[in-house]
């Protein structure tokens, strides 16, 4: 049975969170995440339940309902607590048969580790970086795991499971203004344990650190020649240690009069 046949007959979830554009730092729906609700889409079509643990005030969250999302769930708590638990019995009260998430988030601990909480709090299996869901039948669904260098591998897995989306799914659809102000927001105000680890924690941008470049030591007039004009083979580039323009040009010259071309 072909997964756009099941509309009616699976109970689908995909779990958002508030993204983070990584050069503008502006709030935004996370890219992973909303893969993961374009393929529930692509599952359930309009019995998908999209569910976030948070601030139902997020901005953010206005992005997935602008994709054609009538309400999103929300599980109004703080944003300190640790939503493992409150997400975790929500899911067993509703009877969830697929969840689908992004394999990381892009702010606050983008540690990764939810889906697989979950996975274990549940006691589902767990199939990460999901490409697609080929097919469901018999209460077994056929799944692409997206590889490295654009390989597949397909696997399957009974359900009840977590998947987590991989940025090689299919691209989710743009956000509309109209649908995204007409959804409505669905909070149920939950009581969580607050993480007293975090709360000591201090956030900061994360920045790239600078590579360091190959220093080159010739020695000989034909070495320092042969680094001078060297291509960059994209290793990291490569450098002359204390050598000006000079220096290289009175290289070149006692190169050129090793080889007899000058007297």
């Amino acid at each position: 049975m072909q997964p756009n046949q099941l509309a009616n007959k699976l109970k689908i979830v995909s779990l958002v969170s508030v993204g983070k554009h990584p050069q503008s730092g502006r709030v935004r729906r996370a890219d992973q995440d909303s893969r993961a609700v374009e393929l529930g889409m692509k599952l359930a079509s309009d019995n998908l339940i999209v569910l976030h643990a948070g601030d139902p005030q997020e901005q953010g969250l206005r992005s997935y309902a602008g994709m054609g999302l009538k309400s999103i769930r929300v599980l109004e708590m703080d944003p300190a607590a640790d939503a493992v638990m409150p997400l975790g019995e929500h899911l067993q009260q509703s009877g969830a048969e697929i969840v689908l998430t992004g394999v990381r988030a892009e702010s606050g601990e983008s540690s990764g580790m939810v889906p697989y909480q979950l996975a274990e709090k549940l006691g589902w299996p767990i199939v990460p970086r999901v490409a697609d869901i080929v097919s469901i039948e018999a209460g077994i669904a056929e799944v692409l795991q997206a590889l490295p260098r654009g390989q597949r591998r397909s696997v399957k897995v009974r359900l009840p499971f977590i998947a987590s989306v991989d940025s090689a799914a299919q691209d989710a659809r743009q956000s509309a203004f109209g649908p995204a102000s007409r959804a409505v927001m669905e909070v149920e105000v939950v009581s969580a344990a607050t993480d007293a680890v975090r709360q000591s924690w201090e956030e900061a941008p994360a920045r790239k650190r600078p590579k360091r470049l190959k220093v080159v030591k010739a020695k000989t007039a034909a070495e320092r020649f042969k680094a001078a004009t060297a291509k960059s083979q994209g290793d990291g580039g490569k450098v002359m240690k204390n050598e000006s323009a000079a220096e290289q040009a009175q290289a070149i010259l006692e190169l050129l009069k090793e080889e007899g071309v000058l007297r």
